[in-house]
């Protein structure tokens, strides 16, 4: 029996404060879900992150259907590898993207994250969060943040800042100790954190970019997974959004919340393997 599967997406602003296209990307193939947030380029030299993210979500859709038993990292290196050369990437200078990938079968359900997109496996005994931390726990710079925190708010002096925190962080994408993404280097697929879980044991999973799951991490508008999920369910995935949306709303100009952008891009899947 094939999961029931449910996707809201949403954009948010670029660093102008302009709305412009979600660089979240969402496939809902026949037995595999791929979600991905292409970063948000303070370059204006390199193509967007969500140009990125639809050409790796494509190269990677295509594996995941023509070769459904080949190791999912091995599925991602070959995809990255791919638009890599036929777009001419160079490692440290290319557009990113996270990924989750989520594949199932009769008997199992696997997940793969790379960078900060979770993966969240409900089974009896609760949420089993898939997530990759490692660049929750890099140096971020906090310019932007204290000029953000005292009412500097958004515009161009704001961009500066963002800008040199971004670059300070770009010294540990990719390297060992440090972060890792989906961009030009194919061996950051093998970085990647990995589950599996009996598919018996799952009733519902949940696939979220982080402008979904801040309203947990960050915002604190959400007390859990378990109540994102609730909420979910019971009054449809678009709620989600709004709650999330609305304390942004109420921080205009990230004051309470020192962020990049106003709003970030939304995407949320939702797939419930049982009742």
């Amino acid at each position: 029996m094939s999961p029931r599967i449910e996707v809201a997406e949403r954009p948010g602003v670029g660093l102008d404060g302009s709305v412009r296209p979600s660089e979240d990307v969402v496939v809902v193939l026949p037995h595999a879900i791929v979600l991905l947030d292409g970063a948000t380029s303070v370059d204006p030299r390199l193509p967007s992150g969500g140009w990125y993210a639809s050409r790796l979500a494509g190269e990677l859709s295509g594996r995941l259907t023509g070769y459904p038993d080949t190791d999912l990292a091995d599925l991602l290196a070959a995809a990255i590898k791919t638009v890599a050369r036929d777009h001419g990437l160079v490692p440290g200078r290319s557009p990113s993207s996270t990924v989750a990938v989520l594949r199932w079968s009769d008997t199992v359900i696997e997940g793969l994250v790379l960078a900060d997109s979770p993966i969240v496996a409900f089974t009896a005994d609760g949420p089993s969060v898939l997530a990759d931390t490692r660049i929750g726990s890099m140096p971020r710079g906090a310019g932007y943040r204290d000029r953000l925190s005292s009412g500097g708010g958004y515009g161009e002096n704001h961009l500066a800042a963002l800008r040199e925190a971004v670059q300070s962080t770009a010294t540990h994408r990719n390297v060992e100790g440090g972060f890792w993404v989906a961009e030009a280097d194919p061996d950051a697929a093998h970085q990647a954190v990995r589950a599996t879980w009996p598919r018996d044991d799952v009733t519902t999973v949940l696939m979220a970019s982080d402008g979904v799951t801040c309203g947990i991490e960050t915002y604190g508008v959400l007390p859990g997974w378990p109540a994102l999920r609730d909420l979910a369910v019971s009054e449809g995935l678009e709620a989600v959004l709004d709650v999330v949306r609305a304390a942004e709303r109420s921080d205009p100009d990230g004051r309470r919340w020192p962020r990049p952008k106003a709003h970030d891009d939304q995407a949320l899947v939702v797939a419930q393997f049982r009742p």
